[in-house]
């Protein structure tokens, strides 16, 4: 890399350090003086200066927001309530910030291959701000235009989240952060690229083509870079706004969901990893739209193989095609006793598939999905000593908690094991392999690595 440019990736992470410090260092400094002496904290107020916190830095730090508001009853209300906001109402850059980037991603002429283009954004998210437009064609467009030195934000932060990880793991060692480290990095970086978002974006359109209840925008070719992404438009509403519909409309949106991340996973081997509310909107005939495709996996079949084999495991009491599933995934040095305590888990999220009924996704009055089983499991983990999950279930776990949510949300009643058993029923690796290996070409990407 020449001197110039990593001087000024240097100075670009070291301006980071100094925004996050400056933007967080008031609302921490505030909480933590209501804890020690006791000063009467307006939690509405706080709670509003740390979305405006979070929402200024943009970048990593504000999809742990996101992440955080996904997951009913994880904040107190005030704090969700402000945070969902970033999902999809986060402040955005103004007018000179657009126009200078514009220009530079489509030349000075960019304005004359637009018929209409709107000076306020229509969302602005952790990485990049959406904007509605109108192509030369008539058709309705959304540009998606990534903020400044967000390859430097983004460094910056997975430095500081492994000295996070670090000072984490000197007082519970339960979790081994590594390989969750090194995935979360991958996937960041991943989302830098809009070129490989466009690629992901058709990719999701072949999966999905005969799903009529799932709808995915149009990558335009001609009027995307790799730091500007222009889709076609999809009109829907939040999720956020469908709590009090009939239930029969909101178990449509939740069948139309699970179809969305799960046809291509055990058809293809791919996963949508990150699913906040901002990433998807409904329709009014139930049907969902997938408005975001930066963060995606590609597994081994194999990978697809062991969740289905550690489902018929559970089903079965079968001990040794669980150790199968587990290995096959890439655990090491597992004892009967941990085998266990990952059982209890994995019997948690298989929990709805396995009674052929309608049921809610998660029968306990709680509002938090699986908080209290994933606090019993790390107890155990950690008592036993420790263990590596392998990079992949990062994005995995993330999905499947995600989902749950939105699913609790949303107080669907559906029979999951059908909606299972139609995707697995006559699952065969190498034909996944097959199928998987002919639709990436065809998108452009590579292959699981």
């Amino acid at each position: 890399m020449p001197d110039d440019n990593r001087q000024s990736n240097l100075t670009g992470r070291m301006r980071r350090y100094a925004r996050v410090g400056g933007a967080m260092g008031g609302a921490a400094a505030r909480f933590a003086g209501s804890r020690l002496f006791g000063v009467e904290l307006d939690r509405d107020r706080h709670a509003a200066d740390l979305t405006r916190a979070l929402g200024g830095l943009k970048g990593p730090l504000m999809k742990v927001a996101q992440l955080l508001a996904t997951i009913p009853d994880a904040l107190p209300a005030e704090y969700a309530a402000e945070l969902t906001q970033l999902q999809s109402d986060a402040p955005s850059m103004g007018w000179p910030f657009v126009r200078r980037r514009m220009a530079a991603e489509l030349g000075p002429d960019w304005r004359a291959r637009f018929a209409e283009f709107d000076r306020e954004a229509a969302h602005a998210a952790s990485l990049g701000q959406v904007h509605r437009a109108i192509g030369l064609d008539g058709r309705d467009l959304a540009c998606k235009l990534q903020y400044p030195d967000m390859a430097s934000a983004v460094e910056a932060d997975l430095t500081q989240l492994r000295l996070i990880f670090a000072l984490y793991e000197r007082y519970d060692r339960a979790i081994s952060t590594k390989q969750i480290h090194r995935e979360i990095s991958e996937r960041l970086r991943e989302e830098l690229d809009y070129d490989r978002e466009a690629r992901h974006m058709r990719l999701y359109r072949a999966m999905l083509a005969d799903d009529e209840g799932v709808h995915t925008p149009e990558p335009v070719a001609d009027l995307s870079t790799d730091r500007l992404l222009t889709m076609t438009w999809l009109d829907g509403h939040p999720l956020a706004g469908f709590g009090d519909s009939p239930v029969e409309f909101r178990n449509r949106v939740a069948h139309n969901m699970f179809r969305a991340w799960y046809v291509p996973f055990y058809y293809y081997g791919v996963i949508h990893g990150d699913p906040h509310l901002g990433n998807y909107s409904a329709r009014a005939d139930g049907s969902v739209n997938l408005l975001d495709f930066g963060c995606i996996r590609i597994f081994p079949p194999s990978f697809v193989s062991g969740v289905i084999d550690l489902y018929h495991a559970l089903q079965r009491d079968d001990r040794d095609l669980a150790v199968h599933a587990y290995e096959t995934w890439g655990f090491e040095n597992l004892t009967a006793e941990m085998i266990d305590t990952l059982n209890i888990w994995a019997e948690f999220v298989y929990s709805p598939l396995m009674e052929d009924r309608t049921q809610r996704i998660q029968e306990s009055k709680s509002g938090l999905y699986g908080a209290g089983v994933a606090s019993r499991v790390h107890r155990e983990v950690r008592r036993l000593g420790g263990v590596t999950p392998p990079r992949e279930f990062v994005l995995m776990d993330r999905a499947a908690i995600g989902l749950g949510s939105v699913f609790l949300r949303l107080q669907a009643e559906v029979n999951w094991y059908r909606l299972f058993h139609e995707l697995i029923g006559d699952f065969d690796e190498k034909t996944l392999a097959s199928r998987q290996a002919k639709a990436l070409k065809a998108a452009g990407l590579e292959p699981a690595g």
